[in-house]
């Protein structure tokens, strides 16, 4: 790949997620997908990829109305999904997207229509994940049906299928997908050994007031 490439850093910071996703068990050989937006084009990862071990090569860059402008390899079939979640959101708010087969995410999809808040981590996804009900991969009604579930939350779980994390940026959106299979796991993990509570509305109103407060989530020196 030539150095002059106006898109160089942003498709090596896909692929080095990928391969991080991979790395952490969050996707199996070519199974999953990753993009980030930078303006007006989203840098995403090439169709039968393996994304364990991805490079910068196999990373397609497009517009937001699908024109591949940089790279030889077709995108993911799923890049109605990313570039509909794209146009949703502002971009301040979501810059990548995760989509991942996780393990324990993908279990649950299998029985659950909503995981619901069950740690206040969870709360920073936006509450509840709503699980999207199935559609074949790369349509148009898996895309719509992946977005309307992601309404005001920052992950989802998609029916038989996988899960979808969004962020800021790739390493938020990477740390989002992790947690997402972290929830996962402890659900099913109680589910083993009865009925899992989950936080009721005041007791995560508490929680946000009191992460406000405190800053949670945040470094910051020690106080003089």
């Amino acid at each position: 790949m030539s150095t002059t490439s106006p898109h160089l850093h942003l498709r090596l910071a896909v692929a080095d997620a990928a391969r991080r996703l991979g790395e952490g068990g969050l996707v199996v050989g070519t199974a999953g997908n990753v993009s980030a937006r930078s303006g007006d084009v989203v840098a995403v990862t090439a169709t039968g990829a393996v994304l364990a071990e991805l490079t910068a090569e196999q990373v397609t860059v497009v517009t937001m109305g699908g024109d591949v402008v940089e790279g030889t390899l077709a995108p993911t079939s799923e890049l109605g999904l990313h570039l509909g979640v794209y146009r949703a959101a502002l971009p301040e708010r979501v810059s990548a997207v995760v989509h991942s087969h996780s393990p324990a995410a993908t279990a649950l999809s299998l029985v659950l229509d909503e995981l619901p808040v069950i740690h206040y981590q969870q709360l920073v996804l936006g509450g509840a994940l709503r699980v999207a009900p199935f559609h074949a991969f790369g349509t148009a009604e898996l895309a719509a049906a992946v977005g309307a579930a992601l309404d005001g939350r920052l992950a989802a779980l998609m029916a038989h299928h996988g899960a979808v994390a969004l962020g800021p940026n790739l390493a938020a959106a990477v740390e989002h997908a992790v947690l997402v299979e972290w929830l996962s796991d402890l659900y099913l993990r109680a589910q083993a050994a009865g009925t899992p509570r989950s936080l009721d509305e005041a007791q995560q109103l508490a929680v946000i007031a009191h992460a406000t407060l405190l800053g949670y989530g945040s470094t910051k020196p020690v106080p003089a």
